[in-house]
């Protein structure tokens, strides 16, 4: 800012509210703790975040005006459980009390908001706020969202179920921020969703351009502004306490200049908003280590100031940021209104677009998606199992042991420098350890559940076997497949096979649709498709005989198991336009035809043939090439992409074959860097499912994709380029939770990059007649760089020489090899919108396929009555979002549980194991579809019958800790005048089990279920 402009600002804020009037300046300390990026979890606890709460601990308790704001729940809880002395904790409980240490946000993490999936959030959430409410009473009411790279309109509506009051956020892009700091708009009242409008709108504080850390330029000094701890070391503190960059103390010579360069600072940040009420952070990353400096420094500065406020024109004081929003709040403003529209992608210069993380790390982002998916199923299965058979083998102190580690990790990498890829690669290594043993716990304990006889009456679903007698016999393998989803669902699951030939049976003994062929990844195994059929919430026992014969003379063997043969096509070279579309080659499903041109051995064409339409539709690899010279031109780096032109072809050659097949048809295309290569670059798998069951698969192409390892300075895309006429427009998810409309925007500078887009779940282009949609298993960028265009980056590997990327070690030199998952729909607008939502939870929560034994002689099975699993059915636009038992152990009644935190009773609590958390989430938009998008009513005891009893439904707030009837949030005067007090206004029916569930709701219950007794 220039001195003129800085000058008309103040002129401009003591214009509105006097000279004489002093601003009020509300100094909050806090630190900054990144739960990874630099340094892993536990480099970080010894360096510096355990003295953080000892040394805080410490010095509020001897001060009763000090402040201290925590964030981060997982250093805390991490200090909590091996640090912190009973002395320690006793006076953590008193300052909690006394609201002098407030926890902000209150999950285990402050989560990116790009790449980040509904589930996960909530998630953190849930496992942050269930510890401080059991051990403190308080629920996080305000919201600290500095550092995600951009925000995302989900957070705010997520916040306001967890029944926050406020919202900060500070990371938007640079000249927006710009603009809103010269209008005063940095504040706003923003409706997050278009369809729960003003029933979870949330105020919203934007950060000014010094965002969360204290001004570090010191007009009389070289060392860093109001940092009197300095700069934290790593791997360990100083002996002597000296650290590096220490600021000079404040003195009687020195407190006057400290106190002008605060002041100046105070009112430049007060000329940017409307109240005189001026939020000044004090930290920054990694601070109040010592915290006895920082406040015996800070503590003679501020005196200073107060005693001479009339001089300065302003009075300060330690806040928390509660104390700063009420002061906001009784303000008594009418605030402008913000809808539905987030603030991404995020830029921080011209040619420094923050949307090459939306793609980097892409393994880190698959595993992390993977462990909560099977922490879902995990959760589902537990949690059935608990009701039955509560006194069942599985010992509940060891399943929930086991939940806990993955939930625990599931939470942490959803750090927003975890799953968004810009960590260095130890702390990349640290999140991939923590997830893949706390998988591995959960694969027991899905094990245990599955296989344990579930009461000391009944055998286990293995049964009593015995090897049969008799000659030679085929070999047997049992297989147990679980749908973790409250829908009915058909489906096909792939098992891993040694033998060439195999014959499939349900449960039941009756012989199931299937299909063998070699693996596309090897030619020593075969991929056995399975057409399963399985209710909500079931598992169900598969046969498998295999057979090192191919399938001759047994029909019925024969008949219901598909030996399929692959059909090889010659290598093709890049042709030129002329060339194509000469000779094409049909593959046909009962909902698609699928066009591939045998002289470039890409698609042509796609057909939707329910509704007769087709689009002219090619798939390929294309290459961004990065500059990896600072000297010479902008870089690509794990947060940034910055394109050094327009993507080339990837490829100069393409071999195809097909494996035409009754379950499904599987085309290969493998696509090489150089004509003659031995070895492929990329390779798409494209899976073309057939009918079956009640309800079709054959609406989605399944494709996978393998990728590398990349040239060093390479972005790889798949484009899709179509006959759509989407103008450079497509819509992208945010969060998994809704749609955004991504308009094509041009720019001065870097707008290919600044076009960028995170899909977490979906994204789609569409123009009049028909829709393309993309679901994912995993988060990437999108962009539609030209009409009719949809790519989507995959894979990143990057090295450059900037000084601060080599010093963190914070380049991208990935060599790894991935193989994400793309499912495609293509049909019309209306046919895609049914469809689409459902997909993607699909694809999101697959079967659990778990092989109970390896292929062995046949066992002779005693037949037991061990009773058929009941089903959960919900509606197809309601999806079961949570079934769980959290273990918390807390009254639902507020003031009871306070009256045991405040007893001097013993404060450690056994697990509840009979209350269970469960979420509904309406998964359409109002209006979005005629008959879906209506509000449904459903009555829980009817749907929940096929677990057990219920018996006591309590609504809840998000995360648990709110009875919703006592929830009353902060009303915002808007301009609009709307009434907001339909926050807690929820449906219910006749009586206490009906609930009516709108369009995009995310219902919260806690629910107790009968005993049963056996």
């Amino acid at each position: 800012m220039t001195s003129l402009t800085r000058v008309v600002s103040l002129l401009c804020f003591f214009c509105c509210y006097g000279e004489n009037e002093p601003i009020q300046t509300f100094v909050i300390p806090h630190s900054h703790m990144d739960v990874g990026w630099v340094y892993t979890v536990q480099e970080s606890m010894h360096a510096y975040a355990a003295n953080v709460y000892t040394t805080v601990t410490e010095e509020l308790s001897k001060a009763p005006e000090r402040r201290f704001i925590a964030v981060e729940q997982e250093f805390f809880r991490l200090w909590w459980d091996t640090v912190a002395t009973e002395s320690h904790k006793k006076q953590v409980r008193q300052l909690v009390k006394e609201g002098r240490l407030e926890f902000i946000i209150g999950g285990q993490v402050m989560h990116d908001e790009a790449v980040t999936d509904l589930n996960d959030e909530i998630l953190q959430m849930t496992e942050g706020h269930g510890f401080l409410y059991q051990t403190f009473g308080v629920r996080p009411q305000f919201s600290w969202h500095v550092d995600p790279f951009g925000a995302s309109a989900t957070t705010p509506v997520l916040f306001a179920l967890a029944g926050f009051n406020a919202h900060l956020i500070s990371r938007i892009d640079y000249d927006l921020k710009d603009s809103m700091q010269k209008s005063k708009k940095l504040q706003f009242v923003w409706r997050g969703s278009p369809s729960l409008k003003e029933k979870q709108q949330i105020f919203t504080h934007t950060m000014d351009q010094f965002s969360y850390c204290t001004p570090s330029h010191l007009p009389f000094s070289n060392s860093s502004g109001f940092y009197w701890n300095g700069v934290a070391l790593f791997p360990d503190p100083p002996k002597n306490g000296a650290y590096p960059n220490m600021s000079l103390p404040v003195t009687k010579d020195t407190v006057h200049a400290y106190a002008k360069t605060m002041v100046e600072n105070i009112k430049e940040r007060a000329a940017w908003f409307r109240t005189k009420h001026v939020l000044w952070p004090w930290g920054c990353d990694k601070q109040f280590y010592n915290s006895s400096v920082q406040f015996n420094n800070m503590d003679p500065l501020m005196k200073y100031i107060n005693q001479n406020s009339k001089e300065f024109g302003v009075t300060v004081q330690y806040a928390t940021l509660s104390e700063y929003f009420k002061a906001i709040y009784q303000s008594n403003q009418v605030w402008d209104l913000r809808g539905s529209e987030d603030f991404l992608p995020y830029s921080t210069e011209p040619y420094q677009a923050w949307t090459g993380f939306y793609a980097s790390r892409n393994i880190l982002k698959g595993v992390a998606r993977q462990a909560s998916s099977q922490l879902h199923a995990a959760e589902t299965l537990f949690t059935r199992y608990r009701i039955s058979f509560p006194d069942g083998p599985v010992a509940k102190d060891w399943a929930l042991d086991k939940l806990r580690a993955l939930r625990w990790a599931v939470s942490e990498v959803q750090h927003h420098d975890g799953i968004t890829g810009t960590e260095s690669p130890k702390v990349e290594n640290m999140y991939l350890q923590h997830l893949m043993q706390a998988m591995m716990g959960v694969e027991e304990l899905l094990a245990a559940l599955f296989l344990l006889p579930h009461n000391l009456n009944l055998p286990s679903i293995l049964g009593s076997r015995n090897h049969k007698k008799g000659g030679h016999q085929t070999l047997e393998q049992h297989v147990i497949v679980y749908n973790p989803l409250a829908w009915n669902i058909t489906t096909i699951i792939n098992v891993n096979a040694t033998f060439p030939s195999a014959a499939v049976f349900d449960d039941e003994g009756h012989p199931v649709p299937a299909q063998i062929q070699r693996s596309a990844e090897s030619n020593m195994t075969y991929d056995l498709f399975i057409v399963v059929e399985l209710g909500g919430l079931q598992h169900r026992k598969y046969l498998i005989k295999f057979s090192e014969k191919k399938c001759s003379g047994r029909r019925l063997k024969c008949d219901w198991t598909y030996e399929a043969e692959a059909v090889q096509f010659e290598r093709r070279f890049t042709p030129s336009s002329s060339q194509t579309g000469r000779r094409l080659l049909p593959v046909l499903s009962d909902c698609y035809k699928l066009m591939f041109d045998q002289d470039t051995n890409l698609l042509y064409s796609t057909t939707y043939l329910p509704e007769k339409t087709t689009v002219r539709m090619t798939q390929d690899f294309w290459e961004y090439h990065a500059n990896g010279d600072v000297k010479a031109g902008p870089i690509s780096d794990n947060y940034i992409f910055s394109a050094n032109g327009s993507a080339a072809r990837a490829y100069k050659a393409v071999e195809m074959e097909i494996v035409p097949g009754k379950v499904v048809t599987e085309i290969r295309q493998h696509f090489y860097r150089e004509k003659n290569d031995k070895d492929y670059a990329y390779s798409i798998t494209t899976r073309v499912p057939e009918c079956f069951g009640s309800r079709p698969r054959c609406h989605r192409l399944e494709q996978t994709y393998s990728l590398g390892p990349l040239h060093l300075n390479t972005e790889v895309v798949l484009r899709t380029s179509s006959s759509l006429q989407n103008n450079r427009t497509l819509y992208t998810d945010d969060n998994g939770y809704q749609m955004m409309k991504r308009t094509y925007r041009k720019f001065t500078n870097n707008t290919l990059a600044r076009n960028y887009f995170p899909m977490v779940r979906a994204a789609y282009i569409e123009d009049r007649l028909s829709r393309l949609v993309l679901v994912s298993d995993r988060a990437h960028g999108v962009s539609s760089q030209a009409n009719g265009e949809l790519e989507v980056m995959l894979h990143r590997r990057l090295w450059n020489n900037l000084a601060w990327n080599l010093g963190y070690n914070l380049t991208l030199n990935d060599s790894s090899v991935v193989r994400p998952t793309l499912w495609l729909m293509l049909g019309s607008i209306g046919t895609t919108t049914k469809l689409y939502h459902r997909e993607a939870i699909e694809l999101q929560h697959r079967p659990v396929i778990m092989p109970i034994d390896q292929p062995q002689r046949p066992w002779q099975e005693k037949k037991t009555k061990g009773g058929s699993v009941r089903l959960v059915v919900l509606p197809p636009n309601l999806h079961l979002l949570s079934f769980s038992v959290p273990g918390w152990n807390y009254s639902s009644n507020h003031n009871v549980h306070l009256g045991h935190i405040y007893s001097d009773q013993d404060l450690h609590s056994e697990p509840d194991y009979n209350r269970v958390l469960l979420r509904i989430m309406h998964l359409f938009e109002e209006g979005e579809d005629p008959e879906l998008s209506k509000p449904v009513t459903i009555n829980m005891k009817k749907v929940l019958q096929g677990v057990g009893e219920v018996k006591v439904l309590e609504e809840r707030s998000l995360t648990g800790t709110w009875d919703i009837n006592s929830l009353q949030r902060w009303k915002w005067n808007t301009t609009d005048n709307l009434d907001t007090n339909k926050d807690g206004c929820w449906s219910y029916g006749d009586d206490a089990f009906t609930v009516s569930i709108s369009p995009k709701e995310i219902r919260t219950f806690f629910v107790h279920f009968a005993s049963r007794i056996f």
